[in-house]
């Protein structure tokens, strides 16, 4: 029997196939074009895509597409088949040109844009993006592009996220060479993409229509054991939770994605899948598909995977943990600390960067993790809060205020280690804990932002990274770029990492994140504290951001625009599916269950009623009255708002007003289910979903 790992990336076309299956003159050229040394020209790309075609038909395939991020936040496809009439014989013949391959025309009005398309103006581009492997997904050869205008705008994730790797990729080059390393000639992000999700029985899932319709439960009591024992994490795996995982792994491994991790999350019923790190382009791509494979699989199993970031109150939600350093084309990593990190002036420089970047751009990033979903996880449960901090650890922090003291002692920390058995080798402790209640944690060798949602693409997150980084990394290299010496091109970089850190220091806390008493130290430093979404809004259209993000050339100032009416679409979109679903559930399902139960609660004689059936009646006439008078409220608010207009206010009210009244129908619904008889409340509760694989 054929192991998994023999057919480790039989589904992709990359390099290695490319080499093989090219002639070397054409190899070359792609090579080149990839370098942006030069462009493809036409038969150099009929040639590749005649040799793609010829390989996909040999695994099967029929169809291609161009395969691409609009900004829904998931990926679509148009399918076209191999197959063509012969323009004489009309018999049938397979063709695939080079045109095909690096150019599509979807609908472009038909996706959110925020009006840079109009119903009238349909035509929109996808292009071939030749850094990303194609691959064969469902028999279909699934081209990596971004998604553009007729103009020229970006309506995708990708395009913007290509547009500041090649930002950050400059800027780090350039400082890097400054530092004296002039061999190196790039510098590339990675991002690893940790994967949180939960599992539950799907036909459960069917027969609750909140998660059907918003992927999360609108309503529902705890169960009587949830997550205070700590026997989930880490536990272990259930047995068709790992069946499934095995088969999610082989589809992955085809794909040439390195799964590499999987275990129980904290929570019952949750898990998580981690990849190993990849160009960041490349890590976006293949979350997407480690997204839709999760869920399909889990479909085969019987089973429905649940990427939504909060799906039951209570106990953990879900994230996606954005982990980014960068790489030199040497093979170097800029945020390794080495053996000796208070001598590392690169490492130095890098981090206070970082520092800088992120106290300067905390809205920004705050807004790469926003969403309706996210909202309801921030805060709790392992997620971090929403004021945005750096965790350094007492060793890195410790070298930093060194720095800005001239205090040998505090540069020369040392570190520890633990010897963890007798006569085993000595283990050198890592240079910093982990926070868990960190947005921004430094773990060793890269910075891990954890505000990411479960069913957010990662994209964002990682342009916004890469354009705050750039943007600081610049402003360093224009301080050194006049200095000839490299030992004056030292020391002054270490001046400015001291200002640098002193002028910014404000963004780093190695505490509880959790606690009231940073909040109130945080709001004494003057850190922002963006709680929802409403609340981020405004980040889009701030003088700052766009200078930022026009001044690098990521995005212009209609796009930006553009960003901001999709997100209050949105936003505005989500919460109204919500609040509909949660009314249609209640006025069909919650309230008749608890009509009836009321109703067969009595006998006829009324001297014959028991204590318990006259206090069961009494709390489910009072319950059943006001829920009837919280859903009747939930219906005009939803009623008045249908035709309010998309801006920041109609927000504001659908968090205010929308969200409040959701919660006051689930505290009804939720105080019923607890005293129900099960032979009333028929729907699936958290003891069901929870427990039962």
């Amino acid at each position: 029997m054929e192991h998994p790992f023999e057919e480790f990336g039989s589904m992709v076309f990359g390099e290695q196939e490319m080499h093989e299956r090219l002639p070397n003159p054409v190899y070359q050229a792609w090579r080149k074009a990839l370098a942006n040394e030069q462009g493809l020209d036409r038969p150099t790309a009929d040639a590749i895509a005649h040799a793609m075609k010829r390989w996909a038909m040999e695994k099967g395939a029929t169809h291609y597409t161009h395969w691409f991020q609009p900004m829904t936040g998931s990926t679509a496809e148009k399918h076209e088949a191999f197959v063509n009439p012969d323009n004489v014989s009309r018999m049938p013949v397979t063709r695939f040109s080079g045109k095909s391959l690096i150019k599509g025309e979807p609908d472009a009005s038909s996706f959110p844009n925020g009006g840079l398309r109009g119903t009238f103006e349909a035509r929109g581009y996808t292009y071939w993006d030749a850094a990303s492997p194609v691959f064969i997904h469902n028999n279909v050869l699934c081209i990596p592009t971004v998604f553009v205008s007729y103009n020229g705008e970006s309506l995708d994730k990708k395009n913007p996220l290509l547009k500041s790797i090649k930002v950050i990729n400059d800027a780090a080059t350039r400082i890097v060479n400054i530092l004296g390393e002039k061999d190196v000639r790039s510098c590339k992000p990675m991002c690893g993409l940790e994967q949180e999700y939960f599992l539950i029985d799907r036909d459960l899932f069917r027969r609750r229509t909140d998660l059907r319709f918003t992927g999360r439960t609108l309503f529902g009591s705890s169960a009587p054991k949830a997550q205070e024992l700590g026997d989930h994490y880490l536990g272990k795996i259930p047995a068709r939770a790992q069946a499934f995982m095995r088969e999610v792994n082989a589809e992955l491994w085809k794909l040439g994605i390195f799964a590499k991790t999987e275990h129980n999350e904290a929570a019952p019923g949750q898990f998580e899948l981690a990849s190993v790190f990849n160009d960041s382009n490349i890590a976006v791509d293949e979350n997407q598909l480690v997204m839709e494979i999760l869920q399909n699989t889990a479909e085969k199993h019987g089973l429905a995977c649940l990427l939504a970031e909060k799906p039951f109150a209570g106990i953990n939600g879900s994230g996606k943990h954005c982990n980014f350093s960068l790489t030199t084309d040497t093979g170097q990593n800029l945020f390794s600390p080495g053996d000796k990190p208070a001598e590392n002036v690169r490492f130095l420089v890098f981090v206070c960067a970082f520092i800088k970047a992120v106290d300067e751009y905390a809205g920004l990033l705050r807004l790469s993790a926003a969403s309706a979903g996210c909202d309801y996880r921030l805060g709790g449960n392992e997620a971090p809060p929403v004021i945005i901090s750096v965790y350094l650890g007492s060793y890195i922090q410790g070298i930093l205020e060194g720095l800005t003291t001239d205090t040998a002692s505090e540069k020369s920390v040392k570190k520890s280690a633990y010897d963890p058995v007798l006569g085993l080798a000595y283990v050198p402790r890592d240079n910093s804990d982990r926070n868990r209640t960190s947005p921004v944690a430094f773990t060793g060798n890269k910075f891990e932002f954890r505000m990411v949602g479960s069913a957010q693409s990662g994209a964002l997150a990682n342009t916004v990274l890469n354009a705050a980084l750039a943007e600081s990394l610049n402003s360093i290299s224009d301080q050194l770029e006049g200095l000839k010496y490299i030992q004056d091109i030292r020391e002054k970089a270490l001046q400015i990492c001291a200002e640098i850190y002193r002028s910014h220091k404000r963004v780093v806390f190695n505490g509880d994140g959790y606690s009231e008493e940073w909040k109130a130290e945080a709001a004494r430093r003057g850190l922002p504290d963006l709680v929802s979404c409403v609340d981020v809004i405004d980040v889009m259209d701030d003088p700052k951001s766009l200078e930022l993000f026009t001044g690098l050339g990521i995005y212009n100032e209609a796009e930006l625009v553009s960003r901001k009416a999709v997100f209050i679409e949105n936003y505005i979109n989500t919460l109204s599916i919500e609040g509909r679903t949660l009314l249609e559930m209640i006025r069909t399902e919650i309230l008749p269950m608890m009509a009836e139960d009321w109703k067969n609660s009595f006998a006829d004689d009324m001297g014959l009623w028991p204590n318990y059936v006259k206090e069961h009646g009494k709390k489910t006439a009072g319950l059943m009255n006001g829920l009837y008078a919280a859903v009747n409220q939930l219906d005009d608010l939803l009623t008045d708002l249908h035709s309010a207009p998309k801006d920041k206010d109609t927000c504001r009210r659908y968090h205010d007003e929308v969200i409040t009244t959701m919660e006051e129908c689930r505290h009804f619904i939720d105080a019923y289910e607890a005293i129900a008889p099960d032979r009333y409340y028929t729907l699936p509760k958290y003891k069901d979903m929870l427990f039962d694989l």
